[in-house]
């Protein structure tokens, strides 16, 4: 008898910690929204205050899973898949910033979504940059992860561009040498741009990226950001001559952009707080995720 009741506390204990842990914290959902001329995938956590999170380069939404399951106890997380990677649409261009920021927006006008904090790492902080330069009525914070600002400053000489040939590394060439050997191709970024490649992304990560990047012109749709960054420097430097208002939190890795991009972050807003990541290198999420995550969330409050 006392057995049997003290199976049924331990049971009852069990599925008290699981609805309430359920009430702090959410699985994200899949889920697919046609706007802005694509089919936008995102996956989607939580319920109040909104964040937006946009991954970069040889990533995808998937990237952001850590800092989901920490921020949907408080906030409504929406991290799409951008145009032409993970599982959204493959349109033919353009994959301007500019355009990829105005499908973010489009996507979050289709949720009601009329004010965000947005954070973007690698490529997906210039797509945040282009989302507060464009509608900075609807962005009460951004924050920047290490990479750099076309347009901006002296963004030429950036650490990134020791590595020039990947930004002109398109066309019918290149996708036939990276067919069929994507992780490859990636093992570069993956592994050179860690401060410690044995601290970088996982090899589960590693198999699950180089699979979506795999699939049928999904190279194609990676190597146009890069194609595109001419015109992201125009833009972008027409945008700066309005500089943004709202606090911006910037993270870099001590072994990768450093200073820099603070130093451009405070060209286009008045209002930075830029942090290095020691002994971090561009991966930010993955190599540095115990100091990365709580700024993060912190930041966002």
């Amino acid at each position: 008898m006392l057995r049997t009741m003290g199976n049924l506390l331990y049971m009852g204990l069990l599925l008290f910690c699981s609805v309430a842990g359920h009430a702090h914290a959410q699985t994200p959902k899949s889920n697919f929204a046609d706007v802005n001329g694509v089919r936008i995938h995102y996956l989607a956590a939580g319920k109040g205050d909104p964040v937006i999170l946009l991954h970069g380069y040889t990533q995808s939404s998937h990237m952001w899973l850590p800092l989901i399951a920490q921020l949907s106890k408080e906030h409504l997380v929406i991290a799409p898949d951008l145009r032409g990677f993970g599982q959204s649409g493959l349109p033919q261009g353009p994959y301007t910033k500019s355009v990829m920021a105005q499908d973010v927006h489009a996507l979050a006008v289709s949720l009601g979504i009329k004010s965000a904090k947005v954070v973007g790492h690698d490529i997906g902080l210039m797509v945040a940059y282009a989302y507060a330069a464009q509608y900075p009525q609807e962005v009460s914070k951004i924050a920047l992860m290490d990479a750099f600002l076309p347009g901006v400053g002296n963004w030429k000489d950036v650490w990134l561009l020791r590595d020039l040939w990947h930004f002109h590394f398109y066309g019918e060439t290149p996708l036939a040498l990276v067919k069929g050997r994507e992780r490859t191709y990636f093992e570069h970024f993956w592994n050179d741009f860690a401060a410690d490649k044995t601290k970088s992304l996982s090899e589960a990560d590693r198999r699950f990226y180089a699979a979506e990047y795999a699939q049928p012109g999904h190279m194609a749709a990676g190597f146009e950001v890069f194609r595109a960054f001419a015109q992201d420097a125009e833009e972008f430097a027409t945008y700066m001559k309005t500089p943004l208002t709202m606090p911006m939190l910037v993270l870099t890795g001590e072994k990768a952009s450093g200073q820099f991009l603070i130093q451009q972050a405070r060209l286009v807003d008045n209002n930075v707080e830029g942090v290095v990541i020691k002994n971090s290198g561009h991966w930010l999420m993955e190599e540095a995720t115990a100091d990365v995550l709580p700024r993060l969330v912190q930041f966002l409050k």
